[in-house]
C-alpha cells in the first residue's frame, strides 16, 4: 500500500504548524493565550491615582491658604523671607496643578508628558530662586530692617509639622508609580518643610535678638535649596530622602 502524503492526511491529524517544536516532532503544542493585564494590578493602579489626586487636591488647598496668609503677612512686616514663602506656596500650588494634570487619564504612561511635567515644576523651582536673591540682595543692600510677624512665627511653626508628612505620602505614590514628575514634586513639598525651619529661625532671630538681617540671610539660603531642586527636577532625578 502506498504511503500517503502529508497532503492526503485528514486535518485532524496534521501537526501544528507556527510552531518549531510542533513542525519537529509532531507533538500539537497548546495555544498560549495573550497576557492581559493583571486585574488587580490595574485596580492598584486606579488606587494610587485616586489617592495621588486627593493628596495633590489637599496640598492645593494647603498652599492657598497658606500663600495668602505668609504674603499678606510679609508685606504688613516689610520680610521678604515672608513673601518668598509666600511665593513659594503659589509656586508650590502650580506644581501641584502640574502633577493634578499628570495623573488625569493615561498621562502617567506618557513620556512626553512625565517630561513636561518635569521641566514645568524644575521650571517653577527656578522662578522662585531667582525672586527670592534678587528680594534678598536688595534688602541686605539697603539695610531694610522687617518688622516683628508674630503671624508669620505661628504659619512657619505649623508649616514645619504640617508638611513632612505630606511630603512622604506624595513621595511614596511617586514611587509606586514609578514616576519622576509625582516624586520631584513631593520634594517640592519637602523643600517646604525646609523653607518653614529656615523661616522660623529668621523670624524669631529677627523678633527676639534683633537679627534683622537674619531675614534677607534665611530668604537666600531658601534661594540656594530651590536652585538645586530645579536643577534636579530638569534632570529627571527623583529623590527617596524626602
Amino acid at each position: 500500500m502506498p504511503a500517503r502524503s502529508a497532503d492526503d492526511a485528514p486535518a485532524e491529524q496534521l501537526p501544528h504548524v507556527g510552531t518549531v517544536l510542533g513542525m519537529a516532532t509532531g507533538t500539537p503544542l497548546p495555544t498560549l493565550p495573550v497576557i492581559i493585564t493583571d486585574p488587580s494590578d490595574r485596580e492598584t493602579r486606579q488606587r494610587l491615582t485616586r489617592r495621588a489626586r486627593r493628596l495633590t487636591q489637599l496640598g492645593l488647598a494647603w498652599h492657598a491658604l497658606e500663600a495668602a496668609i505668609a504674603i499678606a503677612a510679609g508685606v504688613i512686616a516689610g520680610s521678604v523671607a515672608l513673601v518668598g514663602f509666600g511665593a513659594d506656596s503659589v509656586i508650590e500650588a502650580a506644581a501641584g496643578l502640574v502633577v493634578l494634570w499628570l495623573v488625569t487619564g493615561e498621562r502617567l504612561s506618557s513620556r512626553a508628558a512625565e517630561r513636561r511635567a518635569q521641566q514645568l515644576i524644575a521650571a517653577s523651582f527656578l522662578l522662585l530662586a531667582l525672586y527670592i536673591t534678587i528680594e534678598s540682595a536688595r534688602d541686605l543692600i539697603a539695610g531694610h530692617h522687617p518688622a516683628v510677624s508674630w503671624a508669620g512665627v505661628a504659619l512657619a511653626a505649623v508649616t514645619l509639622v504640617a508638611m513632612p508628612p505630606l511630603a512622604a505620602a506624595k513621595r511614596r505614590v511617586g514611587t509606586a508609580f514609578g514616576s519622576s514628575a509625582t516624586t520631584s514634586e513631593s520634594r517640592q513639598t519637602m523643600l517646604c518643610a525646609y523653607l518653614s525651619a529656615a523661616l522660623l529661625v529668621g523670624l524669631l532671630a529677627n523678633a527676639v535678638a534683633g537679627w534683622w538681617w537674619a531675614d534677607p540671610a534665611v530668604a537666600l539660603l531658601i534661594a540656594a535649596v530651590a536652585l538645586s531642586e530645579a536643577r534636579e527636577a530638569w534632570q529627571g532625578e527623583s529623590c527617596t530622602c524626602c
